[in-house]
């Protein structure tokens, strides 16, 4: 079931999501703030993406690398 939500923006504000929203292709501004939503969720937080730099920095000092010539051989 759907339900409403209403967004106060300023005005400049309104016009620029109404703009984007158009520019990136979306029927309506309801499907660009859904896809928006959507983006934002499958978003990693700043502590996950520290925690996985740490595990490659502590993987390569280790040896634990893939050498490649190119992308073609890791595929």
């Amino acid at each position: 079931m759907r339900q409403v939500i209403s967004l106060s923006l300023p005005g400049k504000q309104a016009t620029k999501v109404k703009s984007l929203a158009r520019q990136r292709g979306y029927k309506s501004v309801s499907n660009y703030i859904h896809y928006l939503i959507q983006s934002d969720a499958e978003l990693i937080s700043e502590a996950e993406l520290l925690r996985s730099v740490k595990k490659a920095r502590s993987e390569y000092r280790q040896g634990k690398v893939i050498r490649a010539n190119s992308l073609d051989e890791l595929l």
